[in-house]
């Protein structure tokens, strides 16, 4: 019985994986809903790091490169990895068109008018795309009702809903590339898995936690030779280069300590059990599935 039951199963998987749109639509509605809780949000205390994040988008429109990680206008200085330090670059243009004092490196410190609080409280919802695409892609070839329950315990994750839409932070599509890397994993792409968790590691240095995880993993799974380990090293480095080089190269060598991993403890460790919540969280409804 118990092997006719598996053997159902994988019938199943072979199923579903075979339609890649499987649960797309699911995934759309609870994502609509989920962004509609968010908007009522908008409206509700922040934490300082509404003003870190608000210094990071003036900072970076106002300065050159080689100013960005050595500047001291605000005590807010810019301590997250160099693509975090681009991501607030490409918003700042958005920003500016929106109300230019956001981008105002003196006149806007502090500033926290309607215009700004409802800007970065959108960009946080619009930039959980990528939250909503990793966790559609990592669950996709799962059972319907497993992928709902999943959808609901990551979109409706108290943990996340606290942390990015009241508190403020930028961590729901970080999570979301997290899951593309482990995705790609699941299906066996090692190599593009391993290059999407240096990237996310050069979004946010929290997320090195995981990195001796991946590194035993790719080790065994991947490198079954020299030629492997070289092109698996060689991307990753490639990433890295890409992020820091550019800086290195101007001489902010103070990066590599604003970046370390033991820095900002108190802030990570906020983020890590908001994880940990919506890992719980997915386990327990993952178990009762299972129960039923």
């Amino acid at each position: 019985m118990r092997g006719t039951k598996q053997q159902q199963q994988h019938e199943l998987q072979r199923q579903q994986a075979q339609k890649p749109m499987n649960g797309l639509r699911e995934v759309l509605w609870m994502a609509s809903v989920a962004t509609c809780i968010k908007m009522l949000l908008m409206p509700t205390y922040h934490s300082t790091d509404f003003e870190v994040h608000r210094h990071w988008l003036a900072l970076t429109a106002s300065l050159p490169l080689n100013q960005w990680y050595i500047d001291e206008t605000s005590p807010w200085t810019l301590d997250y990895p160099p693509f975090f330090a681009w991501f607030e670059y490409v918003l700042s243009f958005f920003a500016r068109i929106v109300d230019p004092v956001i981008v105002d490196l003196t006149r806007g410190l502090k500033y926290d008018a309607a215009s700004a609080v409802y800007f970065q409280r959108g960009s946080v919802m619009c930039s959980d795309l990528l939250l909503f695409l990793g966790t559609w892609r990592f669950c996709r070839n799962f059972p319907l009702k497993l992928q709902i329950l999943s959808y609901l315990a990551i979109f409706f994750s108290p943990g996340l809903l606290m942390v990015d839409h009241i508190h403020f932070q930028y961590n729901g599509f970080l999570l979301g590339v997290l899951l593309l890397s482990v995705s790609y994993l699941k299906e066996g792409n090692d190599l593009t898995g391993g290059i999407m968790f240096a990237i996310l590691l050069c979004f946010k240095h929290l997320f090195a936690i995981a990195a001796p995880v991946y590194f035993v993993y790719l080790l065994r799974h991947y490198c079954h030779d020299l030629a492997r380990f070289l092109k698996l090293g060689f991307s990753v480095m490639l990433v890295i280069l890409t992020a820091f080089g550019p800086f290195l190269y101007y001489g902010q060598d103070r990066l590599l300590k604003y970046c370390g991993v033991f820095s900002h403890l108190v802030e990570d460790y906020v983020m890590l059990i908001g994880l940990q919540i919506s890992g719980l969280y997915i386990m327990l409804w993952t178990r009762c599935y299972l129960i039923c």
